[in-house]
């Protein structure tokens, strides 16, 4: 039996093929082919075609038999009565409302209102203040329908305009605890329930329609599984959908995530708590990861310096290098300042390159490590770290990693966790899986800590805390 997950991504259209027999897949993905030089927007109908077109290749010549989707928390963009785009996609990176929501943090009350009901921090990232922008702007909300990109994609699919709570929960505009969308924000924003579409969970599927069926060549009427954020799927993926159990994803952007059972959200705003497949994520997200070393290899490093020969530059670089606040694209977890800039200090005359990496590296993971200290405090120390992303890539980079965190950390064996998360998802929904929880892991490589180079990490990452608290 075939079944098959399809996931539009940040930069990319992905999709995996799964023999449920055979236990075997394959995958693809291609980037988006975008319109203009700003990363942040995306054209809706492009980057489903894009994702229904790989999944109708990959799946040329064999009859699946059921369909789950993925997509990213925080896309929203406005549609007319008949779910056409009227605007772009506004991914979670695009902070255009950063100056609104610096105004509105000014109002404390507000602020622990608005995140002890959502999860939810008063930022950018978030779809409530982006459609709080849209409004300002001069958009109408009542005329509109209000979807992200996994809801369009679903529809389009479908027929069904739903979207899962997990979703929802990113919006800041759903009750965490009561998963409803709460009436005080849509009355704040002059909208209605019925504008974001009808509320389901993971549990729910919806046959394939006859135009999603044309589509993808295969056969109207099997189920799909509504789109799935593919952080949460990330965490089913991973096998981490047990207590105690953290992911830690260092990609393009970064994520920390434990599964819980309730809602867990800090007395002060740092962390965040969204919905998952029949459960709570309690984590922290930062936006600056391997984005931030793409820059740097592109804009700052001379030449035609590989990554390979940068970790081994950074590997001999000496202690003292300057310290990197790696706020390129604002700050999520923990000040949700996004406005934030980066910057390098202590740069010395005779800083290379390589150290000035060196240094991007280590930044990435005291922002990080910030993150950690915080869930850390609330949800307790975790039994298990599973480590993945980009950084799997650089041994010099994993090994910072440990020896920053002073943990032993496991590299993730599962290659595109969050596709797998969809195909444990689909197995469940089929009655090939008993429980999300017992779904099959295998395991990584241990990376240990090295006790001799936690002292040095310790002082740099004080220095890393003077400047982010200067900065503020």
């Amino acid at each position: 039996m075939y079944i098959l997950v399809l996931e539009s991504s940040t930069t990319s259209a992905k999709a995996m093929l799964y023999d449920t027999c055979g236990k075997t897949c394959q995958v693809r993905s291609q980037a988006y082919r975008l319109r203009s030089d700003d990363v942040t927007v995306h054209d809706a109908v492009d980057v489903f075609e894009s994702t229904v077109g790989l999944g109708r290749e990959l799946a040329a010549g064999k009859t699946v038999e059921a369909v789950a989707l993925s997509g990213t928390w925080h896309s929203v963009m406005l549609c007319d009565r008949d779910m056409n785009p009227r605007t772009p996609i506004y991914l979670w990176s695009h902070t255009g409302a950063a100056a609104l929501c610096k105004e509105l943090r000014g109002d404390q009350d507000y602020v622990r209102a608005f995140y002890r009901k959502t999860g939810c921090m008063v930022n950018a990232i978030y779809p409530f203040f982006k459609l709080k922008l849209l409004a300002q702007e001069g958009y109408d909300l009542t005329k509109y329908n209000i979807l992200g990109q996994g809801t369009y994609n679903t529809y389009r699919l479908t027929g069904e305009w739903v979207v899962t709570d997990s979703v929802a929960s990113g919006t800041g505009l759903l009750d965490i605890h009561k998963k409803v969308f709460d009436q005080e924000l849509l009355r704040e924003l002059g909208i209605g329930a019925s504008q974001l579409g009808r509320l389901v969970t993971s549990r729910d599927a919806f046959p394939l329609s006859e135009e999603g069926a044309a589509l993808l060549g295969q056969k109207a009427g099997i189920p799909v599984i509504p789109t799935m954020p593919d952080g949460a799927l990330n965490q089913i993926g991973s096998g981490a959908m047990q207590d105690g159990v953290m992911t830690f994803s260092v990609g393009t952007s970064g994520a920390i995530r434990l599964t819980t059972q309730n809602p867990v959200i800090p007395d002060i705003p740092s962390t965040w708590c969204y919905v998952g497949a029949g459960a709570w994520l309690s984590g922290a997200a930062i936006s600056g990861c391997c984005n931030c070393v793409d820059w740097f290899k592109k804009r700052i490093s001379t030449g035609d310096i590989g990554y390979g020969e940068l970790d081994r530059g950074a590997a001999q670089a000496g202690d003292e290098t300057p310290i990197f606040l790696p706020f390129l694209f604002g700050e999520r977890c923990p000040g949700w300042n996004d406005a934030r800039s980066s910057a390098f200090f202590d740069v010395k005359p005779a800083h290379t390159a390589f150290d000035l990496y060196r240094a991007v590296l280590e930044g990435v993971l005291y922002n990080m490590y910030q993150c950690y200290e915080v869930l850390r405090e609330i949800n307790g120390a975790p039994r298990k770290i599973k480590l993945s992303g980009g950084i799997l890539s650089s041994p010099v980079w994993m090994q910072m990693c440990a020896d920053i965190f002073e943990e032993e950390m496991e590299t993730d064996t599962v290659a595109h966790a969050s596709l797998q998360g969809g195909v444990f998802l689909l197995e469940q929904q089929l009655g090939l899986l008993d429980s999300l929880a017992g779904a099959p892991s295998g395991n990584g490589q241990i990376i240990l800590p090295d006790p001799q180079a936690a002292p040095k990490y310790r002082e740099k990452y004080q220095r890393y805390l003077h400047y982010y608290r200067m900065t503020q």
